[in-house]
């Protein structure tokens, strides 16, 4: 019997990435920058979920980036969709089966501070689990304790402020916290929040860092800013905010990403 492994290698036809994107909310057009593309509906892949929220549009996206090969992710599954802190572990262990060693993950979320306007790109440093959900949760064996304190591959990191750098692209640094959702947070939450380091905060990413890590991928992550934090405006925050803002700084983390593949700093 075909395993999703088998099908998905059968599909990308003797593309071998390495690296692999996840592309957060708002952000897929990046997937249309891929030539050659290959596109495979999650559908048509056991175990891999369909996302229920607009924006996402479930599918992956494999072939030229920069000139090297990629594979890109264009949507995800939430928490809060189902309750399922592992709804990507499918995906995560998929792309560990095909040999994808590096993984960069993108996300909208809501910043902090007043110097990181809606339009910015984070580069993810470290983040807090602020749900308290994990999607290693039922393991049996000891892999299950997994460490952290290098969850965001430095090494990574380093390549993605080089591609800032020579672009010209303002990037910020900082905690993402990650919150269940779907509601948005309150002013009392992003105040308790800041107290507690953190400088954006959002719905995802999360559960992926610790399932690649889990399963031995490294890891890079940037947020795109769409919004000042719950609080800070006087405004409610929306979904649709949400999307409206994303393209914006997803401008500027596509020609960063464009970079260091095309320039090779996420070889090796």
């Amino acid at each position: 019997m075909m395993t999703t492994i088998d099908r998905l290698v059968e599909r990308l036809d003797g593309l071998a990435p390495e690296v692999a994107l996840v592309l957060g909310s708002g952000l897929g057009s990046l997937a249309g920058e891929v030539e050659h593309a290959v596109r495979i509906p999650y559908a048509e892949l056991p175990g891999f979920p369909v996302s229920g929220v607009s924006g996402h549009a479930g599918e992956i996206v494999a072939g030229s980036f920069g000139g090297r090969p990629v594979l890109m992710l264009a949507g995800r599954a939430h928490y809060y969709e189902r309750g399922d802190a592992a709804a990507m572990r499918p995906v995560i262990e998929t792309l560990a089966g095909i040999g994808i060693e590096k993984l960069i993950l993108t996300n909208a979320a809501g910043s902090l501070h007043r110097k990181m306007p809606p339009g910015s790109v984070m580069l993810v440093e470290d983040h807090i689990n602020f749900s308290g959900a994990n999607p290693l949760i039922g393991e049996h064996d000891d892999r299950r304790f997994v460490g952290l304190t290098e969850a965001y591959d430095k090494d990574l990191r380093r390549a993605l402020g080089t591609a800032a750098l020579e672009t010209g692209t303002p990037l910020h640094r900082g905690v993402y916290m990650w919150f269940s959702g779907p509601s948005f947070e309150t002013p009392a939450e992003i105040r308790m929040a800041r107290l507690f380091g953190a400088d954006a905060v959002g719905m995802s990413t999360v559960p992926e860092v610790i399932l690649a890590r889990f399963c031995g991928l490294r890891v890079a992550a940037c947020s795109v800013v769409t919004n000042f934090a719950a609080g800070m405006t006087g405004g409610e925050l929306s979904h649709e905010e949400t999307k409206d803002m994303a393209p914006v700084g997803g401008a500027r983390l596509s020609a960063m990403l464009r970079h260091a593949f095309a320039a090779g700093l996420l070889d090796g």
